[in-house]
């Protein structure tokens, strides 16, 4: 079992920063094929780890929840063809999964592990909303927690006001401002290099689970 980053993979990341352009690109595709490879096999022992204690990523295949490294560049002022980080999102197989689950973001100088929701559809985000309100304390219970603190910070797009079909004196009023629920955790560079790493991010993710529960659980029963 893989547990951590090889140093080239890192070194790759770095130098296709400075060079984003095809002609480089393909003149070291062996280093990114083997970058790549060293990812998935990285990822593929993450998704064992945590099906320890989250048995929804269960038989999660790495190849399929690692992102490509071309960038859509249609509608993007940023015409760079490829991304210069990898990453994977784990997420439960099944339609009684919910959609929070997690993600590994490698980048030198930005990698992070991150939980919850980006971007969800209206009517998962309206079925989140309904339960902040109605579950309140719970909700507190688990962002407030010490733990959770120390490891996570919550981000995530916010309305100016609260949204329409809620009261604006609701005591969760300033979390049912959030269009996004992601919750992030920062890694160091020297960190990602260790032997273990793996075994560090599956202990991260498993303080995710109460937070991605509540936000898996709201989207099943309040649909």
């Amino acid at each position: 079992m893989k547990t951590s980053i090889q140093k080239d993979t890192v070194k790759f990341l770095s130098d296709l920063r400075k060079n984003n352009d095809r002609e480089w690109f393909n003149k070291n595709k062996a280093r990114f094929v083997a970058a790549h490879d060293d990812f998935v096999q990285f990822v593929q022992s993450l998704i064992e780890k945590i099906a320890a204690f989250d048995r929804s990523v269960s038989g999660l295949d790495a190849k399929n929840s690692v992102f490509r490294i071309y960038r859509d560049i249609r509608f993007s002022r940023d015409k760079s063809p490829y991304k210069t980080h990898f990453g994977a999102v784990l997420q439960g197989k099944g339609t009684q999964c919910g959609v929070a689950g997690y993600y590994v973001h490698l980048e030198p100088g930005n990698t992070f592990l991150a939980g919850g929701v980006h971007m969800p559809e209206p009517g998962h985000l309206k079925a989140i909303r309904r339960a902040l309100s109605k579950s309140g304390k719970t909700f507190l219970k688990i962002v407030h927690d010490a733990k959770f603190r120390n490891l996570f910070t919550l981000e995530g797009e916010r309305l100016v006001k609260v949204p329409q079909g809620f009261d604006k004196e609701d005591p969760m009023a300033e979390f049912l401002k959030y269009k996004d629920l992601v919750i992030r955790h920062p890694i160091d560079d020297k960190d990602v290099l260790t032997t273990r790493f793996a075994t560090s991010c599956a202990n991260v993710f498993k303080a995710m689970v109460p937070f991605n529960k509540f936000l898996n659980t709201a989207i099943k029963t309040n649909l």
